[in-house]
């Protein structure tokens, strides 16, 4: 058909002319579809006027909708939409309205809704649904609703937008009062945010700087105090300021632990010490004992020197040991030389015994007496020794007895007469250890006398022993075990070297006059010398401090002159402009010196007290007047806050004003105390008609920081119930370490760190999991192909036995990777060219030992060469990276593959361990 005939019969709405278009649009009807179809599409024209035209015949808003989502550049169609929705015209309900708006995104239209709807709702709904910050701003400002606009501002948070609405929101004071008081708490919150990350700048340093510091013995207890201060700041830690707190936290640890150790290997060698010295000490004791009992025996024979002789040697080697372990105290190695020397004697006088012995026989024998006195006089026996039986024989001949044994019988009853009335003396004076020695010579002697000699003493002897029970019984049940307690409380006291040496001077009196209390009662040498050391290590511990009491009550003395002398000073010559904060502290810091310099002698006490009440008093006056002062400087300021409220200033002018008089206010100091407070209130509310101030915190970080736990316990719980149980699931373990990662920082505290070690304890045991599973595959794929390793077995044996080196072929169907391939491949060529059986052996052995360390971690001594070389391999197959367990049982399996040809012999050989070794990397770890 022709053009014009098309145009002649084509519809009025499709005609070119736009006013033809534009008359036929009044005669479409929107209830038709076909006719709405053509309405929608004039909707779209390319002329204003039929668009405007077609756009009134439109009630519908989701349709001018899809038609604003075709062409959004046109706007009539939001001129349309907002007539409808706003109410102007359409007849439309609310609740329509409203859900539509909840449905919008463009957010011109949803400006135009807000600031034209015709209901609150309405309005409502188009706020709630605009994002940018720019079209909330407009609204808070210029809507005509007051709830619009405060659900506007509300809904403004970074610091330029409040800014705007507090320079731009003139009709409505609400907004702009929250909108300042916003802003205030936004900008303190970032002042705070700023000095909380400062301050835990500043205590990270000094933590690292104390981990860098030597131990002295306040270290511990600084360290502690520092980690304190850490955990009650309220901001969460960076990621890097949490690495360098652990960090500065294990150098400090390290340093706690190893001076711990030291001074417990100080003490220990302490202790080994005094052991030594009271070995030492007991062994000179012993042979002390010895050499002070040969005086009161009745003769002196070989077996006491051979019993000396004994202890010597004994004390001589221990002695030794003991002094190439520990250095001897200079008391003892006097004591030590002492008894040698006495020693020395004793034997050097037997010893002159025995070489005489025989001139002295046979001078007895032929009664030769100038021979007998001139070898006697030789030998030069002691007189603090009993004799021995030879001299005793020689000394009765010289002095020509003829009744020998009953003149020596006599004057053993003598002295055993005389020892038993030492005894008594003994009793009578309570000194039980020497009546307890001498009570025991006497019944030894008394078995050596004649019972008829002896009958007279028996009773004195026997009433003696029974005092010397009854000494014995009241030693041990009353007096010693109070000079026990003493002696052992006097000893913990000067071992105790945590009390301060007032209070050790205290006690160590008090142990003092509880000892001399007792009298002689029970007292022993052992006690007494066990007390008096104890107690001249007091003396010598407190020998420093009693020089430094005098000392220090002189420099006392001398501080306290010093500083009245200061104060003087001060209060003749005082600062015009002296600050009455200044003062006051000089006040505190006096009172507190003056404190601290105590005590002093006491001669010069009251005078030098007098002084420094009078300077107290001057110095108070002083602080007074400036007080004074000051408070008359406060009012002047609170005359001018008030003043500046009424100026006609622009805000910023008037805040920066307001700012400089606090700053003023705070550097004049304080007015008397009385005074202060109500300047104070004054000021503060004249500053508060100027400046809105922080009414609430918001902070979110400690409620996220506890969302995070919760949702790392989660994961660890999820963790913990999950088993893999094929090695392709590493990538949920993974996975689950990047959430873990994805919620670091936690907060520090004991929750976290237990949950830290709980989730590292389940990552290695599921990693550990993993790589047993990895082996197990590995081993299931070596099963697979089996049946292509006895192959190789059966064409070996053939091969061997001198048939045909046949290959064998590859079987399609197993799915072997490419090294176990080439190992079938190179299989195949060994038999060919087969290699020496012994050196086949020994690839055997060394594939059986590596297996074994893979499975058991260990090798017999026999294959300890192998297992070297096979470190050596595993390194050079690694190229300098570590191999998994599974990569190293596949390059295992791979050369057990490739190696042959391999006889029956030497395959039943090794097959066994083989097979018990795969199976044993077969059992996985329990669940």
């Amino acid at each position: 058909m022709p053009g014009f005939l098309r145009r002649l019969f084509a519809p009025r709405w499709q005609h070119p002319d736009a006013k033809v278009r534009s008359q036929a649009i009044g005669r479409l009807d929107p209830a038709r579809p076909e006719q709405r179809q053509a309405l929608e599409t004039l909707c779209l024209d390319t002329d204003a006027t039929v668009r405007q035209a077609a756009l009134e015949r439109i009630d519908s808003p989701e349709t001018l909708l899809v038609l604003l989502a075709r062409q959004p550049e046109l706007t009539e169609i939001r001129r349309r939409l907002v007539v409808l929705l706003s109410g102007q015209d359409g007849g439309h309900d609310l609740a329509q309205r409203v859900r539509i708006v909840e449905s919008l995104d463009d957010r011109v239209l949803l400006s135009r809704l807000a600031l034209e709807g015709d209901n609150q709702q309405l309005r409502l709904a188009a706020v709630e649904r605009l994002t940018a910050e720019e079209d909330l701003i407009e609204q808070a400002c210029d809507n005509g609703i007051a709830a619009v606009r405060h659900a506007a501002a509300t809904r403004v948070t970074s610091e330029a937008g409040l800014q705007r609405l507090v320079q731009q929101a003139r009709r409505d004071r609400q907004v702009v009062r929250h909108a300042r008081e916003r802003l205030n708490r936004l900008r303190k919150d970032a002042a705070s945010l700023v000095a909380a990350q400062a301050q835990r700048e500043a205590l990270l340093a000094k933590l690292e700087a104390h981990a860098r510091a030597p131990w002295e013995p306040l270290y511990a207890g600084r360290f502690r105090h520092l980690v304190r201060e850490w955990e009650a700041l309220d901001d969460l830690p960076e990621i890097e300021q949490e690495h360098r707190f652990q960090e500065a936290c294990l150098s400090c640890r390290k340093i706690i632990s190893d001076h711990e150790a030291h001074e417990h290997a100080i003490a220990e060698t302490d202790r080994r010490r005094e052991q030594a010295a009271e070995a030492r000490e007991s062994l000179l004791e012993a042979l002390e004992e010895s050499l002070a009992g040969l005086p009161r025996g009745d003769r002196l024979t070989g077996q006491d020197i051979a019993s000396l002789r004994a202890q010597k040697v004994l004390l001589a080697n221990r002695w030794q040991t003991l002094s190439d372990l520990h250095v001897t105290d200079e008391a003892l190695r006097q004591r030590y030389d002492t008894v040698l020397r006495n020693y020395d004697e004793v034997l050097a006088a037997w010893e002159r015994l025995e070489s005489h012995a025989s001139d002295i026989e046979q001078a007895l024998k032929e009664k030769d007496i100038e021979r007998l006195q001139s070898v006697i006089a030789t030998c030069n026996w002691p007189d603090t020794l009993p004799k021995s039986p030879l001299l005793v024989r020689a000394q009765q001949m010289l002095s020509g007895r003829e009744e020998p044994e009953e003149e020596a019988l006599e004057a053993r009853l003598d002295r055993f007469t005389q020892d038993l009335e030492q005894l008594e003396q003994l009793l009578d004076r309570g000194a039980f250890k020497g009546a307890s020695r001498l009570h025991q010579s006497l019944r030894h002697r008394a078995d050596t006398l004649p019972a008829a000699k002896l009958r007279p003493y028996q009773a004195t002897l026997k009433r003696l022993g029974a005092r010397l029970a009854e000494l014995r019984d009241w030693r041990g049940f009353v007096a010693g075990p109070k000079r026990e307690q003493l002696c052992q409380a006097i000893e913990l006291l000067a071992e105790d070297t945590t009390l301060p040496d007032a209070e050790l001077d205290r006690r160590h009196r008090q142990l003092i006059r509880d000892w001399k209390g007792l009298g002689d009662a029970a007292a022993s040498r052992e006690l007494s010398e066990h007390f008096r050391s104890a107690s001249d290590r007091i003396h010598e511990r407190l020998a420093p401090w009693r020089e430094r009491q005098v000392h220090e009550r002189s420099r006392n003395l001398e501080a306290r002159i010093a500083l009245c002398e200061q104060l003087e000073a001060l209060l003749d010559m005082p600062a015009a402009d002296a600050d009455p904060d200044a003062l006051r502290r000089i006040r505190d810091q006096a009172r507190e010196e003056w404190r601290r310099h105590s005590p002093v002698p006491r001669e010069q006490a009251q005078a030098i007290g007098r002084r420094f009440g009078r300077i107290r008093f001057a110095l108070q006056s002083l602080i007074d007047q400036r007080a004074k002062e000051v408070a008359d400087a406060k009012r002047q300021l609170i005359d001018e806050a008030q003043a500046l409220i009424e100026r006609p200033l622009p805000p910023d002018a008037r805040a920066a004003r307001a700012k400089s008089l606090q700053q003023r206010w705070r550097e004049l100091g304080r007015a008397p105390r009385g005074e202060e407070q109500t300047l104070w209130r004054e000021f503060r509310s004249a500053c508060d008609q100027i400046f809105v101030l922080r009414e609430a915190q918001r902070d979110d970080r400690m409620q996220r920081g506890r969302q995070r736990l919760d949702e790392m316990q989660a994961l660890i719980d999820r963790l913990d119930a999950w088993q893999p149980t094929r090695h392709a699931d590493s990538a949920v373990l993974e996975q689950a370490i990047d959430q873990a990662a994805a919620l670091e920082p936690l907060p520090s505290g004991r929750r976290t760190e237990g949950m830290r070690r709980r989730w590292s304890g389940i990552v290695r045991t599921r990693r550990e999991r993993l790589a047993r599973l990895a082996v197990v595959e590995e081993i299931q794929r070596w099963e697979a192909c089996r049946s292509l390793l006895d192959a190789h077995l059966a064409a070996d044996a053939a091969c061997l036995e001198g048939s045909a080196c046949e290959e064998v072929p590859f079987d399609q169907e197993l799915d072997l990777s490419t090294d176990m391939r080439s190992a079938h491949e190179q299989r195949n060529a060994s038999r060919h060219n087969p290699p020496p059986p012994q050196e086949v052996s020994e690839q055997l052995a060394r594939l059986r030992v590596h297996l074994s360390l893979l499975a058991m971690g260990r090798v017999s001594q026999h294959d300890e060469p192998l297992r070297l070389a096979i470190q050596v391999e595993r390194l050079n197959e690694g190229l300098g990276r570590e191999l998994s367990r599974a990569e190293e049982v596949s390059i295992v399996l791979r050369n057990l593959l490739a190696t042959g040809p391999v006889s029956p012999e030497q395959w039943e050989r090794e097959v066994g361990e083989l097979d018990s070794l795969l199976t044993r990397l077969t059992r996985l770890p329990p669940p």
